[in-house]
């Protein structure tokens, strides 16, 4: 029951929104399910836990990549809060967050795609006892091929929605995430710079884990507040503002 109703979210969520938008039979909700299933078969036990993998690629046909132009982002974050939902309910261990990735094979025929898992040790960590080994077995790629017919095209305009942006703004500026690593600080090398003497060169980091955001201290002279509350690591909600020295950043998400 419980699969069958994370299954029936994502079809309500992507194939009521993206359903038409791929002229081959490549939906979001099935390569969800195929991402479970490769978690499943490539699953590795220890002594007291069951590890799966934490990275997996996702390898679409140039035409199918191409109708993913303007939301891959959103798709993937939501692939990654799936994979993570469905390690919790099975109680499987994983090293990091579930990451996804797509990349392009001329090789594949509009409506296959392919999907090859990863267990990554987390950098700078030390894994935990019985934890598998870093790996990537050549030719591991499980190719899917579509059992249904193909289905209309349609634009994004059409769908009437849009890609979904992080956005930080901060005394009259604006910035917009695009990449899962922003760096906050004074120093010109900073993504988003902030010109107050009381932050420092390299303040903080906003980090993008699967569909949320984090904030993270990197051991600034003044610390970092979110919600008025000072923290080391914190989750950003819509809306959270991020107190660095002087100045407030407010965080929030949108469609553009």
């Amino acid at each position: 029951m419980v699969l069958r109703a994370i299954e029936t979210r994502l079809e309500r969520l992507f194939e009521g929104v993206f359903g038409r938008a791929f002229r081959a039979n490549v939906q979001p909700v099935e390569l969800a399910r195929k991402l479970a299933k490769e978690m499943d078969d490539h699953r590795s036990v220890s002594v007291s836990r069951v590890y799966v993998p934490n990275e997996y690629i996702v390898y679409l046909s140039p035409a199918d990549r191409e109708q993913f132009e303007g939301y891959e982002s959103s798709l993937v974050a939501e692939l990654e809060e799936f994979l993570s939902d469905h390690a919790q309910r099975e109680s499987y261990a994983l090293l990091t967050p579930p990451r996804v990735r797509f990349e392009t094979d001329g090789d594949l025929d509009v409506g296959e795609f392919g999907i090859a898992t990863k267990t990554a040790q987390p950098s700078r960590r030390r894994a935990p006892e019985g934890a598998p080994e870093e790996e990537l077995q050549p030719g591991a790629t499980m190719v899917y091929r579509p059992r249904t017919q193909p289905t209309e095209a349609v634009s994004l305009e059409e769908m009437g929605v849009g890609r979904q942006v992080a956005v930080l703004t901060w005394n009259g500026r604006r910035y917009v995430l695009d990449k899962r690593r922003v760096l906050l600080g004074r120093s010109r090398e900073a993504d988003v710079q902030i010109e107050d003497p009381n932050v420092s060169r390299r303040h903080a980091e906003l980090v993008q884990e699967g569909s949320s955001y984090w904030i993270v201290d990197l051991g600034s002279t003044n610390g970092t507040e979110v919600n008025g509350r000072r923290v080391q690591r914190a989750q950003l909600e819509n809306g959270s503002t991020i107190t660095l020295g002087g100045t407030t950043v407010t965080f929030t998400t949108e469609r553009e």
